[in-house]
């Protein structure tokens, strides 16, 4: 019989969690990774809106569903971490039940390993609870930890999840070699590529939408995101494939949200996405596209904008960060004068209305005065978009990093929970207490405009 692997998403253990086009993208690319060796996959993802076993009840809230795809998690109010005590917000775990959890492990048989993903790094308590839950149940069965977590704080995940191992780097090159060391040989010596040419979403329950991204990586060396660290080249891929992935979800699966993964979607885009974006218009499918990982603004020309707005792009977020100068040469370089203004005229001419346009604004960041952030908030709805305030959370492994531990009050080495953005762990507490009124200055601002 083919060897049988149980692919777990863990659950998000936080203040505040919301389904943003959220999917263990890399968890289902490597799952069809696998699937190309013939390996038996079976998925758990532990934040399941769909899960046909869960009900509302006393206990439970149905999750209110959005547009597009988005909405909220099934949520239970849980304890706080010690650390977590003097936050004065409730703590929850966001997705399924653990009981639940346990079902679905038992379910699915028993497999010969589990491979368990990870992304935040402060969430790592329901990776540690999904790990030992699959241990209770198959307790000579490996439990593998990859994913984001377990690359930026491997000595941590080490120490703290109880995987029996814990892969950093590229999970992708290095399973079959692990999994073989745990006499789990790939089933098929020579894989089938056509297997592996889009992520297995036919794993979920239901697909609402489909996370797509053109390429991986990004050529910018922002000092507070560790893209660069995690997928250390830029590479694109043929648009033509591409365009197959989208019509390929549409046609047999009818889907119509498509959001874009990608750090840098828009590089190069005489020859990547304006291609795309060219052939999609020609099919006009009516199909609807959104950008939460935000676009640069400096590559959003006319022509490119007219092309969003003609196939179907709804959510536009530009990651602005920023319009201090001083700012983007000591942080990103990504950002130059007039760039943003250019880019949201751009926007505006295709036809897309100031609340459709949003801007994503850094908070938090060490040295960061709350003044400046005001004054990027007004001049975003100057310019005619909509500002969100995206606070920043320390990332190891990035050059801000050494940074951050300075102007920390918080132990961000030795426990990843103070990574957790809703601290503002940079800041001082007086700042802390400007941030409120720069949450309501921003709120403010989109209501105006939807006005």
């Amino acid at each position: 019989m083919k060897p049988s692997l149980i692919l777990v998403n863990p659950w998000i253990y936080d203040f505040a969690a919301f389904d943003l086009w959220s999917k263990p993208l890399g968890l289902l690319q490597l799952a069809a990774y696998l699937r190309q060796y013939d390996f038996r996959v079976h998925l758990i993802d532990c934040l399941d809106v769909h899960h046909p076993r869960m009900k509302a009840g006393a206990t439970w809230k149905r999750p209110r569903r959005d547009p597009y795809g988005t909405g909220k998690f099934w949520k239970e109010t849980i304890s706080k971490p010690e650390p977590l005590q003097n936050i004065s917000r409730p703590y929850s775990r966001y997705g399924i039940s653990p009981s639940l959890f346990e079902e679905e492990l038992r379910h699915c048989g028993r497999p010969s390993a589990i491979l368990v993903t990870s992304l935040m790094t402060y969430w790592y308590p329901g990776v540690r609870d999904a790990v030992r839950i699959a241990k209770a149940v198959y307790p000579d069965v490996p439990v593998i930890l990859g994913g984001i977590y377990a690359n930026l704080c491997h000595r941590h995940a080490v120490d703290c999840c109880g995987a029996d191992r814990v892969i950093s780097g590229d999970g992708m090159a290095t399973i079959l070699k692990v999994l073989d060391e745990y006499g789990i040989p790939a089933p098929a010596d020579n894989p089938n590529p056509e297997r592996a040419l889009r992520p297995a979403f036919d794993l979920l329950t239901r697909i609402d939408y489909i996370c797509i991204m053109t390429s991986r990586g990004c050529p910018y060396q922002c000092k507070y995101c560790a893209s660069r660290h995690l997928n250390p080249l830029f590479v694109q891929r043929d648009p033509e494939e591409v365009l197959d992935e989208i019509l390929y979800w549409h046609r047999d699966f009818g889907v119509r949200d498509f959001a874009f993964y990608d750090d840098a979607l828009l590089v190069g885009s005489r020859s990547h996405l304006g291609v795309l974006l060219e052939k999609l218009a020609r099919l006009d499918l009516d199909l609807r596209f959104h950008t939460p990982n935000a676009m640069h603004v400096k590559d959003i020309t006319f022509e490119i904008a007219g092309l969003m707005y003609r196939t179907g792009f709804r959510t536009i977020r530009l990651g602005l960060e920023a319009l201090d100068m001083a700012f983007h040469r000591d942080l990103d370089n990504k950002v130059k004068e007039g760039d943003f203004e250019r880019a949201v005229r751009n926007l505006r001419t295709a036809g897309y209305s100031s609340q459709q346009i949003g801007a994503y604004i850094l908070m938090g960041l060490p040295g960061q005065s709350a003044e400046s952030v005001a004054e990027t908030i007004t001049l975003v709805g100057g310019a005619g978009a909509s500002p969100y305030l995206s606070e920043y959370s320390p990332i190891p492994l990035t050059a801000l990093w050494e940074k951050a531990l300075t102007s920390s009050q918080y132990d961000l080495i030795q426990e990843p929970l103070f990574h957790n953005n809703t601290l503002l762990a940079c800041w001082s507490e007086p700042m802390k207490k400007k941030a409120v009124t720069l949450k309501r200055m921003a709120s403010e601002i989109r209501l105006r405009m939807k006005l």
